[in-house]
């Protein structure tokens, strides 16, 4: 470890650490609370914790902070596991913050022995009205200088369950006029009569996640505790805590806090996610539209491609805004390398060769940026669905693709020329008939674009679904606003047409000009495909 060089200031602190303290083994920890699945936001704390521990041959324990059992359960375990080893990454050993319950619990017996920590009578909203301001000291509760012996019985009757629901709060004895709000006696334990879906009945008091926290850092031999800056201003509290529970021994973890992840655009929140799932605005956790690992992964993102995210945007001290397309410039960058070509007409119109009858093969290359690939028949004929965006009926200028009159290339097969525009009795055009130009090149024409087809025949029906924003442009989450904020166009589907090729192909392709894509495992089917973008061709920026 004495050769590591930092990268960051993360790391030339457990450096300095390692030489003050003489650490022998630097500890990290991952602690969510399951009540959600991982998101984007997770994914660079993950990578921190993990890849940080790595780096000075250490080790990163998985950790559930299941401290409030009215929204956990072991289905959120599941699935937090399932992402950070989709991730790649692997955990020395899994916690439940409820297994510490008897060490916390011992904990505040030993703050309440030392006259640092007294049972409150108080309400939540009383508490929360004498808390003060920035300026202001807070007002001392009544029921702070009760006895020891007083507060240990009151702790006691806590823990039997002689009390309702918020009738009594265990608090901590510091300081009310301290400059730091959190600092202001504290609620350590309140009473919640639910049961937990690890311990059961167990208990009906449960330690904050304030005061649980630090204890089972210090119970694992956590060195170096590090988590988003939200918590600098709870890292006095943290560190109270361990230098006041005299139960604590060994080597005390330091709170080291980095910026949290924001991206333009983007609301990372689970009580957002929960809401929108709630009220069916999504279909779940996993929809393409969140902002989840599940949801990343199910439109086709790739682990390596959320790690070179959390790489490139780096560790930092102060809050940025991320713009999303370095995400997305990290999974197009992959998938450019790596992704089957294949031929799929998104929003097809119909046309129809007039001279020519036959059937043939055109050969597609399977991945141009591969030297020497292969290639794969794609059937050619007399009626073919092009792009509609392909298509202007009175163009722009500096439109180079198919116009009343004008001319286009096929990709890989002929020059046409668009001969008669037949309209439906919608008004909207039903169909072009075209003809091909066999001796375009002898002619002096030479088509400026160049669009892709398929035959009508010989494709097959599917659908695609292409994600926006879930809120509309300029809108900031409120909880309860859904209605008015949400964008009814986040997703659009269409019916769309696809080389048969491709629905034997697994993992995502390009679907030439329009789009990464990916078959959706979650509803996609023999006989009703359903294809989602993964990522756009080129970055709109």
């Amino acid at each position: 470890m004495e050769n590591i060089t930092p990268s960051n200031f993360i790391e030339q602190a457990i450096i300095e650490d390692i030489k003050e303290k003489k650490l022998k083994k630097i500890v990290t920890r991952f602690p969510p609370e399951p009540n959600g699945y991982t998101h984007i936001g997770h994914a660079k704390a993950i990578c921190i914790d993990f890849l940080t521990a790595e780096k000075f041959n250490g080790y990163t324990n998985l950790r559930m902070d299941d401290t409030n059992p009215s929204k956990e359960s072991e289905h959120y375990v599941k699935a937090l596991m399932e992402d950070i080893k989709w991730l790649g990454f692997k955990w020395k050993k899994l916690y439940y913050a409820s297994d510490y319950y008897p060490f916390i619990y011992d904990c505040a017996i030993d703050l309440i022995k030392q006259g640092k920590a007294f049972v409150c009578d108080m309400t939540a909203d009383e508490i929360s009205a004498n808390r003060g301001t920035l300026t202001d000291p807070g007002k001392e509760s009544p029921y702070r200088n009760r006895s020891v012996e007083e507060n240990l019985k009151l702790f006691e009757d806590m823990r039997a369950g002689k009390f309702k629901d918020g009738e009594k709060t265990l608090r901590a004895k510091i300081d009310m006029a301290h400059p730091n709000i959190n600092m202001r006696d504290p609620v350590i334990y309140r009473i919640m009569h639910i049961s937990h879906f690890r311990q059961g009945n167990k208990w009906c008091i449960y330690p904050m996640y304030d005061f649980a926290h630090p204890l089972s850092d210090a119970y694992e031999g956590v060195t170096h505790s590090l988590c988003s800056l939200e918590f600098e201003d709870h890292r006095p509290l943290y560190n109270w805590f361990i230098d006041n529970c005299t139960l604590i021994t060994g080597v005390k973890p330091r709170q080291i806090e980095f910026a949290r992840l924001n991206i333009d655009g983007t609301v990372i929140s689970k009580r957002y996610f929960h809401e929108l799932i709630e009220k069916g605005y999504v279909d779940g956790w996993d929809d393409p539209r969140l902002p989840t690992l599940a949801s990343f992964k199910r439109k086709g993102y790739t682990p390596t491609s959320i790690r070179e995210f959390c790489t490139r945007i780096g560790v930092a001290k102060s809050n940025s805004l991320v713009q999303p397309h370095i995400l997305e410039a990290c999974i197009r960058e992959e998938l450019n390398r790596d992704a089957m070509r294949v031929v799929a007409v998104i929003d097809p119109l119909k046309i129809n060769i007039t001279n020519y009858d036959k059937v043939e093969d055109v050969m597609i290359s399977n991945n141009p940026t591969i030297e020497n690939s292969k290639k794969h028949p794609v059937k050619f004929s007399k009626e073919l669905y092009i792009e509609k965006e392909d298509f202007m009926l009175e163009p722009t200028p500096k439109f180079f693709r198919l116009t009343p009159n004008g001319y286009v290339r096929l990709m890989g097969a002929y020059v046409i020329r668009c001969d008669e525009v037949v309209m439906g009795e919608n008004g909207e055009i039903d169909h072009l008939n075209c003809s091909i130009i066999p001796d375009a090149k002898e002619q002096g024409i030479k088509p400026k674009g160049t669009i892709h087809w398929l035959s009508r025949n010989h494709s097959e029906k599917i659908v695609t679904r292409k994600f926006f924003n879930l809120l509309k442009e300029g809108e900031v989450y409120e909880k309860g606003m859904l209605d008015r904020i949400v964008n009814p166009n986040s997703m659009v589907e269409k019916v769309s047409y696809i080389e048969p090729f491709a629905t034997k192909q697994k993992g995502n392709m390009q679907f030439v000009r329009m789009g990464y894509y990916i078959e959706d495992c979650k509803l996609s089917k023999p006989g009703n495909r359903v294809y989602l973008e993964t990522v756009s061709l080129k970055d709109s920026k």
